[in-house]
């Protein structure tokens, strides 16, 4: 099955004056149909470009944008509101209209495609329900909290049972525990409706909370794609290192090495958790193969779509000879490094 949403070489070029940004950079990407897809950027990366290409409020400089098998960047404007239909979008801030209720919110795109008003009542009881506002249909926007909002913001997105969603930032205004009862709230939109969500975000915790699938955006260009358990236990680029860490403290930095040579007289080492439990066999062996003795000093061990990973940092005690042979077995079945020689 070909994938839902496809870029094939695609630019976006804006004019600043007398100058020519580049927002995005000859971007490849394929997202398949029933997976949530996180783009993941810095401020300034292309991120907002990006999910305004996929619905077309941008249009492409270069390059092609199949949504379905359509190519996007061929079609006219009359033909993209009909693409456009089956494409949802939620906000970081909302976009609620202030002067109507939350049922006037979730029923605006209905009245704008033509339903009849009974079928539009229908509608949006299911919607309401299915994100758990049915009490507050009548109430207006000034008086729900921020996840109330979002969530009005998802049903209205969700009014035209659209094949995409679009979710721009859709958390960096919650506070932590609204912002994971919203995202378990897209999960569902995911699971039990079969929408395919595309998440853009600078939030790493976002990405590894819902997201099958993963992209690092710099700079307007894709350096480092994978499924979530990829990036997050082996990041490939700088950039994607800096967001996991962001997420996971699992490695020393240089404060944390200076104060474990203070405490620690031993060899300190950190080697990488994988799930095939190697690391753990070699270990068990430490002393009676090698005579060497080990201490965690620090890491710690993360599970994520099913599979461990993660880095422990030890102190390894015993003759040199005898430590560097035990590391020399480390590394035949993971990552090491000698943080602290």
């Amino acid at each position: 099955m070909s994938p839902l949403i496809e870029f094939r070489d695609v630019s976006k070029t804006f004019r600043a004056g007398d100058a020519t940004v580049t927002a995005i950079d000859g971007i490849d990407l394929a997202i398949e149909r029933g997976e949530i897809f996180g783009i993941i950027g810095y401020s300034g990366a292309g991120k907002s470009t990006l999910v305004r290409l996929i619905n077309a409020l941008e249009r492409a400089t270069s390059g092609s944008i199949l949504i379905d098998g359509d190519d996007i960047t061929q079609l006219s404007e009359s033909r993209l509101r009909g693409v456009r239909a089956g494409i949802g979008m939620i906000f970081q801030q909302f976009n609620l209209f202030r002067s109507r209720t939350v049922f006037g919110n979730v029923a605006y795109p209905l009245k704008v495609a033509g339903w009849p008003k009974d079928k539009r009542r229908e509608r949006v009881a299911e919607l309401l329900a299915f994100v758990g506002l049915t009490e507050k249909a009548w109430s207006f926007p000034d008086q729900l909290s921020g996840g109330q909002k979002q969530r009005v913001g998802i049903a209205r997105a969700l009014a035209t049972s659209p094949a995409i969603l679009l979710a721009d930032e859709s958390t960096s205004a919650l506070d932590p525990e609204t912002t994971a009862d919203v995202l378990r709230l897209l999960k569902r939109v995911n699971d039990e409706l079969g929408v395919t969500i595309v998440v853009i975000t600078h939030e790493m915790e976002v990405v590894r909370s819902i997201a099958d699938r993963v992209a690092v955006l710099d700079a307007g260009r894709i350096i480092e794609t994978g499924t979530v358990f990829e990036v997050f236990s082996a990041p490939q680029t700088v950039t994607a290192q800096r967001f996991v860490g962001t997420v996971l403290r699992n490695q020393p930095d240089a404060s944390d090495v200076e104060r474990l040579r203070g405490k620690h007289a031993g060899r300190i080492v950190s080697a990488r958790i994988h799930d095939d439990g190697r690391l753990g066999a070699v270990l068990s062996d430490a002393v009676g193969t090698h005579g060497v003795r080990f201490e965690i000093v620090y890491g710690g061990i993360s599970a994520l779509q099913g599979r461990s990973f993660g880095s422990l940092t030890l102190e390894l005690i015993g003759d040199d000879d005898r430590v560097d042979a035990l590391i020399a077995d480390l590394r035949a079945v993971t990552e090491v490094e000698e943080v602290a020689a």
